[in-house]
């Protein structure tokens, strides 16, 4: 018996066979139902159709729908009084005595160097200024609250030589 497809050397290769037309139907119908059906399948969406990727990574599968998933009360509840808070003191530091708040301020090293660049002819900043002249108005008010009397020493040896010239010229002494 002899085969059809045989490749023998030296013979003619032999015509392919033509296929007919409902074969070539056939075969273009099996390709369009592939074609159809390469996407998801339906619903695959809401009922997690990839469980089997993610289930290595973690042991509770992700649900794959979107939004929140803390649950709200649907009927009335309880109804909850609210308590008005505690409003805290604006300042943490314990109040201070006058005197004791003026001692303060007499010995703050920073206003001491600030007061002591500003005696030297040197500018400060305005933020600076503005931090000196506050300080400087509390201690004025800590000391009129206190009865402590501000007096320059040089206003007092002024005092002292126009006392002087004076009797000089009157001539007493």
């Amino acid at each position: 018996m002899k085969q059809q497809n045989s490749a023998v050397p030296g013979s003619k290769p032999s015509k392919a066979r033509r296929k007919t037309r409902e074969e070539l139907d056939r075969e273009a119908r099996d390709r369009k139902r592939e074609k159809k059906h390469s996407g998801h399948a339906a619903g695959s969406r809401a009922t997690g159709g990839t469980q089997a990727k993610s289930g290595s990574g973690s042991s509770q599968a992700k649900d794959p729908r979107i939004g929140s998933k803390k649950p709200i009360a649907l009927g009335v509840t309880e109804v909850q009084v609210k308590k008005p808070k505690q409003h805290k003191p604006k300042s943490e530091k314990p109040m201070l005595t006058p005197q004791a708040e003026l001692d303060l301020l007499e010995n703050d090293e920073r206003l001491d160097a600030l007061l002591e660049r500003l005696e030297e002819g040197e500018t400060l900043n305005a933020e600076e200024q503005a931090w000196v002249n506050a300080k400087l108005d509390r201690i004025d008010a800590l000391m009129a609250e206190l009865g402590i009397a501000y007096d320059d020493d040089e206003d007092e040896e002024e005092k002292e030589k126009g006392d002087d010239l004076m009797r000089l010229l009157k001539g007493t002494d």
